[in-house]
């Protein structure tokens, strides 16, 4: 789909919601999300209307990608750091479980637009792929922070202690995944 004034080709996605949204990805695309039956051409008038804010935004967002020179990850490139981090999280995971003492279920590897990890009460742990993208002593502070949660599942003070009793560097780790973890989630187009 092409509108006059977005240098963008537009992705037009229908499902059961109730609302019109446009959403400019962080490498210049934009994607709209409609109701199943709305009218293409209300679709097309909200467009056309937003075309100013939205076209601000594509170019905001391609010159940022080329500012920072990191190619986007290709779909088997995501793949390839999945399975990647399915070989070597599961392997960490059991090395820190050990230290502390902890159990935990299944574990999962997504590509995540939000979570470096997380923990669910029953145990299971998921972490994102991108973690292998960032140094190991990285991904072993998140893989601490998430079997932390397995004795405290909260961020209280008794949380840290323990992250800190496994992990001494961990604030050190904390900082370059802030600092650099959004990089590292732009290269997913996110």
């Amino acid at each position: 789909m092409q509108i006059e004034g977005i240098s963008a080709e537009i992705k037009l996605i229908r499902s059961r919601r109730k609302t019109l949204s446009a959403e400019v990805r962080s490498d210049g695309s934009v994607t709209v999300r409609a109701p199943l039956r709305m009218p293409l051409p209300q679709i097309e008038r909200f467009l056309k209307e937003k075309a100013g804010f939205i076209e601000r935004h594509v170019q905001r967002n391609r010159a940022n990608m080329q500012q920072h020179h990191e190619p986007l990850l290709t779909a088997d490139e995501l793949s390839a750091l999945a399975e990647q981090a399915r070989a070597v999280i599961p392997q960490r995971t059991a090395v820190y479980a050990d230290r502390l003492g902890v159990s935990y279920g299944r574990i999962t590897i997504r590509c995540q637009k939000t979570r470096w990890g997380s923990c669910t009460a029953a145990g299971n742990l998921n972490f994102n792929c991108l973690l292998m993208l960032a140094p190991p002593e990285v991904l072993d502070s998140v893989i601490v922070h998430e079997l932390c949660h397995r004795l405290h599942p909260n961020h209280s003070r008794s949380f840290y202690a323990a992250v800190y009793r496994i992990f001494p560097d961990y604030a050190r780790c904390d900082r370059w995944l802030k600092q650099n973890g959004p990089a590292l989630l732009r290269r997913a187009g996110y």
